[in-house]
């Protein structure tokens, strides 16, 4: 139960610290934050990497999308929800899908997805975020350059 704890919490530690990084990134909408951080898989640590299913490899990086509700108090809650997107390179007409799936740890939910990286080349995710089944997806759409660390 510890160690399941520990894992979570650097899993979650190092996805935060990922943040800053990328200048915090979330799309506001109504009262809904959509953060969004991409990193490369190979700054995971091994035990995370396992726990979670996460293949470790300078050519990989995991996708990782959470919602927030801002409440009336000023708090927020995490809101459950699924995501659906596609990656590619800048100017590119097609891209690859992401397989999404959930990621649980503690009270936090996260949909995570991993993909292959193109070095230094700007890549495009175009990402349909569903928090309320009774409205249609928000959308969220970002570029990032990624660079394999050799």
């Amino acid at each position: 139960m510890i160690q399941r704890f520990l894992t979570g919490l650097a899993l979650g530690w190092l996805l935060l610290l990922a943040l800053p990084l990328q200048a915090q990134q979330f799309e506001q909408i109504g009262d809904y934050q959509i953060h969004y951080s991409a990193v490369n898989t190979s700054f995971l640590p091994r035990e995370v990497a396992e726990e979670h299913r996460i293949q470790r490899n300078q050519v990989m990086a995991l996708l990782n999308v959470s919602v927030l509700e801002e409440r009336e108090d000023g708090t927020t809650r995490v809101v459950p929800a699924t995501v659906n997107g596609r990656v590619s390179e800048l100017g590119s007409s097609d891209g690859e899908p992401l397989a999404f799936r959930t990621l649980r740890s503690g009270d936090s939910v996260s949909q995570i997805a991993v993909f292959r990286i193109h070095e230094d080349a700007p890549m495009r995710f175009d990402l349909e975020v569903r928090y309320d089944r009774n409205s249609e997806p928000a959308e969220v759409s970002f570029i990032q350059r990624f660079y394999i660390d050799r």
